[in-house]
């Protein structure tokens, strides 16, 4: 592979990432095309380790009627012969409540990512976001 290459690859999981998220046709193994078994997500609102982070992001996704997650300024830095990578990108993420006075929860952040190249391509293994900035009316989360 080349540098190039596995740029355009893992901007391309990034954005199949967020196209899936956004079409929340979240069947058995839906993850395993986006994600090492190990992965760890690492957002706002907690920790989550493998199997529990796939069933975080599909809650999170959940609390919201509709969504629309835009990424962009992939920045990827691969490392050939370990078959890893970094990268990170801003991200735009509309929320649309369920109901309420106030319909708009949008978050502007920022995603950092551990990349492994696996047999079927590049997978994520470890993936953080931070908020920059919101505006609207978060969502009730659970209590813990």
């Amino acid at each position: 592979m080349t540098p190039q290459t596995d740029h355009i690859e893992i901007t391309t999981l990034v954005s199949r990432l967020f196209r899936a998220l956004d079409a929340r046709k979240f069947a058995d193994g839906w993850a395993d095309g986006y994600f090492t078994g190990d992965i760890r997500m690492i957002a706002p609102v907690g920790v989550y380790d493998g199997p529990a982070a796939v069933q975080g992001t599909e809650e999170a996704v959940g609390r919201f009627a509709r969504t629309q997650h835009m990424a962009s300024d992939v920045l990827t830095d691969v490392d050939s012969a370990s078959g890893t990578a970094r990268a990170s990108w801003n991200a735009l993420m509309v929320h649309l409540h369920h109901e309420g006075p106030d319909p708009l929860f949008t978050v502007g952040g920022r995603y950092e990512a551990d990349l492994r190249r696996t047999d079927d391509g590049w997978r994520f293994r470890r993936m953080s976001v931070e908020a920059v900035w919101t505006t609207g009316r978060p969502p009730v989360l659970p209590s813990a």
